[in-house]
């Protein structure tokens, strides 16, 4: 595969995947951090003069169209911050979008609406993905995948389109690639994992494969208090995967035949009820009321997890500590944001709630080493799986 600055693209077509999935409310972006994080790459085919067509998704709707789902907002936002026109169209394909393709001029941009409106694009069926990749790929000469945040996914246009056309990954995907190599290969130690996040399942397999890697691993979040109630501790009304629980007592033994520090909260900020209103009470771990639920870690924590972090090399951090929406909730993951800033080898920022939370507490994206743009991908690459969009842009 080539290196895509090396292409020469004038007077071409692009079909460029992007990630574009950023949170909306009301039809206001919340965070533009992936949409900033795709510019470099457009910015880069619009100075080698070609016409570009951009497909994202945004959200998993359910049943077609939905205003909700529009990448509407989104169109506007790639505008301003390029501080040119950005062609919106509000069907994916046929008729009315090929006339607008082939009207593209060089250095200019179209947006398709949110592809997974289209369910071939998400179809567990090859000939209807193949199908609907052979429409989108006459839009174009050559394809750009840059879509970091969907290549676990093998859908469409992330998958099968990059078969049919020459092909090259974006920067974004080539910056994330390098990252995770680092992480996977030879990180300089101590290394040093923060996992947090609702689900331990979400997580059990990166933790499976990095107990085998990494020197200190600390658990937070909503997942901590499986840990606690498989050692036998009250964790009130908090929330628990009950079917995990024997699991975790083995990742605990795992842990200690294999020499990881394994760090868990000793206390834990708890509340009556999950809202923003709710009034948080500090109690250790093994005094945790039973008509309470935990939604943060507490100081003591927050502050030995900041100490073994800033002596790490190697950090990577995917999940939140607590509810870091609510402010009372908060101060678990600004404690653990702030050390991974003092982090004198790389800190890794992996992606979903965890990008979206040290933004959303002040932190500016130059302060960590990488901040990723996909969660679900990061995490499945540091499981050792084969990810589908990289195997199609031959990285895999």
């Amino acid at each position: 595969m080539p290196e895509l600055s090396t292409v020469d693209l004038k007077g071409k077509r692009v079909f460029l995947r992007c990630d574009l999935n950023v949170p909306i409310k009301d039809g206001v972006i919340k965070d533009d951090g992936r949409i900033k994080a795709s510019l470099p790459t457009i910015q880069l085919l619009l100075s080698k003069g070609a016409s570009v067509v951009i497909a994202a998704h945004l959200g998993r709707p359910k049943n077609g169209p939905a205003a909700e789902f529009s990448l509407a907002p989104i169109a506007k936002r790639i505008g301003e911050l390029l501080k040119q026109e950005v062609k919106f169209s509000q069907e994916i394909t046929g008729n009315a979008v090929a006339e607008m393709v082939s009207s593209l001029k060089s250095g200019e941009i179209l947006l398709l609406e949110n592809i997974r409106f289209s369910s071939f694009e998400t179809s567990k069926d090859d000939v209807e993905r193949e199908n609907f990749a052979k429409e989108l790929a006459s839009y174009a000469d050559f394809y750009v995948g840059d879509g970091f945040g969907a290549v676990h996914r093998k859908h469409a246009s992330v998958f099968d389109l990059p078969k049919l056309l020459p092909h090259a990954a974006g920067s974004l995907i080539g910056a994330e690639v390098k990252v995770l190599k680092t992480l996977t290969e030879k990180p300089e130690r101590p290394y040093g994992v923060v996992l947090g996040g609702a689900k331990i399942s979400d997580k059990l397999a990166v933790i499976e494969n990095l107990l085998s890697k990494v020197d200190v691993l600390a658990i937070g979040g909503g997942m901590v208090f499986t840990f606690l109630k498989a050692q036998g501790k009250e964790i009130g009304t908090s929330l628990v995967e009950n079917e995990m629980l024997d699991i975790v007592k083995e990742l605990i033994e795992k842990a200690k035949e294999n020499g990881v520090l394994l760090l868990l909260p000793t206390d834990i900020i708890v509340a009556p009820s999950f809202s923003p209103d709710a009034v948080p009470t500090l109690v250790s771990v093994d005094q945790i009321p039973v008509d309470q639920m935990g939604l943060d870690i507490g100081p003591n924590s927050a502050e030995k997890f900041a100490s073994e972090i800033v002596k790490c090399k190697t950090v990577f951090w995917n999940g939140p500590m607590g509810v870091f929406e609510f402010p009372n909730f908060a101060s678990g993951t600004k404690t653990v944001g702030q050390a991974l800033t003092q982090v004198k080898g790389i800190s890794v920022v992996g992606g979903g709630d965890s990008a979206a939370a040290v933004r959303a507490l002040g932190f500016q994206d130059s302060q960590f080493g990488y901040i990723s743009t996909g969660g679900g991908a990061s995490l499945e690459y540091l499981e050792g799986k084969k990810l589908p969009g990289l195997i199609a842009l031959d990285l895999g």
